[in-house]
């Protein structure tokens, strides 16, 4: 639940950008490619990202000019000049970074020491994007507490120092994405906030923290985005016998593992939802949108998610400097906030809400600050959550959500809490767990592959019963169904083949499923053989959708640790990019069944969820048998 706020204010807000602009040519004279391949990975990031100035605190010769902690002191400084106050009426440092110059001690207390300040409470947050958010959360808890009366909150990055050529291209990572692909991202910057519970200001308007919401789904998702350990995530750099062999093996590369940020502004979109269903946020009383993402390209994937929740943010109310500041990671959201009140003049009564995920690990948080009237009376209530408003947020299909009608919508909304509360319990599973934590073996694969197969195999076969118990008002839908079946009649042999690669010596009809899996096919051949089984749409939303959001995220940390050839993998591979096609199609028969019987829902609805605790069974009985 969010932290609400009654009597925490910005009274101010700074930030520090190193050196001159540095435009994508001049790029080059600070972090240069280092061959063809390198410039071509440079080129096809820059061309996507948007990204079009930065700023870097070391000179051409990669010498460092600023250093991480001048960066969030001369941001510190700012911010205070800007509310003429003194460094020696605040009580509290809160700083945020993904580092600092020194492993030890914490960056806040060596930010205190650049700054001179006098004796004060100090937290040191360090994470990714949201580690400044959670320093600000503190500060802003600690003022609400009565804790303290004033607290600065401060973040920094300082990435340029990995990325120079000097200490990136010995590591021989030419063509190695994973590695380039921040280099072309990240930059320097550090912003900062005053807080206090007494707000003054001369500009008619204060602006007061209503409240912060932070989650991390880090027990649902592997590392997405790290330094300090090896490509493949299995080793530390302090296990090295030296620093030297660490940075060989590219233990202190930056690395980005792509393929799994979708995921990221999947469960961040989702989180919003229900925020908004809480009552805590409505998206039309949104007045400015101040999105941290890191690329251009992540924009429509915000606004489409958005979209399908029916909960969207006009374009016109989102607020952006990524175009001439980069990604400054952590940094990011409060340099954003500084220019955008530098460059707006917001009136009372408004409402600014930020958005900041984090690819480190998948971690969203939140924050919504209202403009009040400089003279509007200060109002120090006892905190209390908000009344849930009667609304129900909804998530809308692939297409256009203004054209899909309420009832869908409804249903819709509905599934994706179910999905989201399947989908984390999966990757808590044993066996995906163990995938996540390095430590799969051959012998898991085969054994999940020989259990998997009789279970795939029948799943043409209660499809097709449920054709036969549809009755001729469903004669379309069973026309759907049966291509589907069609498509997905010999997946079990593709499947059957990949066990057989994986050292499986099992003839065919002697894999048996799993206790989860003869649960499961129990119950869908029982539902299928029932007069209308429309419900069975709710289990071919979760079948489906395993196939489409989960297997992609499985198969990268699969291939890394199971010594197979790529042909070992082809049912994984086949339904990663085949089943949105599928789900598309069950759209399709959930608009025509909910024509003819708009209760349908209902049944949809609680096969889903039967589904869900039975394919989950089928995941935590792999490991067992």
């Amino acid at each position: 639940m969010p932290t609400r706020f009654n009597r925490v204010y910005i009274q101010s807000a700074g930030y520090h950008l190193p050196g001159e602009p540095v435009d994508n040519q001049a790029m080059d004279d600070f972090i240069a490619p280092l061959n063809r391949i390198s410039s071509r990975i440079k080129n096809k990031i820059l061309a996507e990202n948007g990204i079009q100035t930065r700023h870097y605190a070391i000179d051409k010769n990669g010498a460092t000019v600023t250093s991480h902690t001048q960066l969030a002191a001369n941001a510190i400084h700012d911010c205070l000049t800007r509310a003429n106050a003194n460094l020696s009426d605040v009580s509290l440092l809160s700083v945020g970074s993904s580092g600092s110059d020194a492993l030890i001690p914490g960056f806040a207390a060596m930010v205190q020491g650049e700054l001179g300040a006098p004796p004060m409470e100090t937290l040191s947050s360090l994470g990714v994007c949201a580690a400044g958010i959670s320093a600000l959360n503190y500060a802003a808890q600690s003022i609400e507490l009565g804790a303290h009366q004033q607290a600065l909150v401060a973040t920094a990055e300082m990435p340029s120092r990995i990325f120079k050529k000097s200490r990136f291209a010995p590591r021989g990572y030419s063509s190695d994405f994973d590695a380039h692909f921040l280099r072309w991202m990240l930059s320097d910057g550090a912003g900062a906030v005053l807080l206090t519970d007494t707000p003054h200001t001369k500009k008619g308007v204060r602006l007061k923290i209503n409240w912060i919401h932070q989650k991390s789904f880090a027990g649902d998702y592997p590392v997405c985005m790290q330094l300090g350990l090896t490509e493949g995530r299995s080793k530390s750099f302090l296990d090295f016998p030296s620093s030297s062999e660490a940075e060989a093996a590219g233990a202190l590369s930056l690395r980005q593992d792509i393929r799994l940020l979708p995921h990221l502004f999947d469960v961040s979109i989702h989180e919003y939802v229900k925020l908004v269903h809480d009552g805590w946020v409505t998206s039309s009383e949104i007045d400015h949108f101040l999105c941290h993402y890191s690329s251009a390209r992540f924009i429509p994937v915000v606004e489409e998610l958005l979209d399908k929740a029916g909960l969207s943010i006009p374009r016109e109310r989102w607020y952006s400097n990524l175009t001439t500041r980069g990604n400054t990671g952590s940094a990011s959201i409060f340099i954003m906030l500084a220019e955008f009140l530098d460059t707006h003049q917001v009136k009372p009564g408004e409402k600014i809400f930020c958005f900041i995920p984090e690819s480190g690990r998948m971690t969203a948080a939140y924050m919504l600050i209202e403009v009040e009237a400089a003279d509007a009376p200060l109002v120090a209530h006892a905190a209390a959550a908000p009344a849930a408003k009667n609304v129900q947020p909804d998530i809308a299909a692939p297409h256009d959500p203004q054209s899909a009608p309420q009832h869908l919508q409804s249903l819709l909304t509905t599934l994706a809490g179910t999905w989201h509360d399947y989908r984390s319990q999966v990757w808590r599973s044993p066996v995906i767990h163990k995938l996540v934590s390095q430590q799969f073996a051959l012998e898991d694969y085969r054994n999940w592959t020989a259990q998997w197969v009789p279970q795939v195999r029948e799943g043409s076969k209660w499809m097709r019963e449920a054709v036969e118990s549809l009755t001729g008002a469903y004669a379309d839908l069973a026309a759907l169904i049966e291509t589907h079946a069609g498509e997905e009649q010999n997946d079990f042999k593709i499947l059957y083949e990949d066990y057989c690669a994986a050292g499986g010596t099992e003839p065919l009809d002697n894999l048996q499923r799993n206790p989860g899996g003869e649960a499961l096919n129990t119950y869908l051949h029982s539902l299928a053989s029932t007069k209308n089984p429309i419900g069975l749409l709710g289990a071919i939303y979760i079948i489906e959708g395993t196939g489409q959001r989960i297997v992609p995220a499985l198969l990268p940390l699969l291939r890394k640790q199971v010594d197979l050839p790529a042909s070992a993998f082809r049912f994984l591979e086949y339904h990663g990019a085949n089943d949105e096609h599928h789900l598309a199609r069950w759209l399709a028969a959930v608009e025509l069944v909910l024509a003819i019987d708009p209760q349908a829902a209902s049944a949809i609805i609680a096969t889903a969820k039967r589904t869900a605790q039975l394919y989950l069974m089928q995941f935590e009985h792999i490991l067992e048998s």
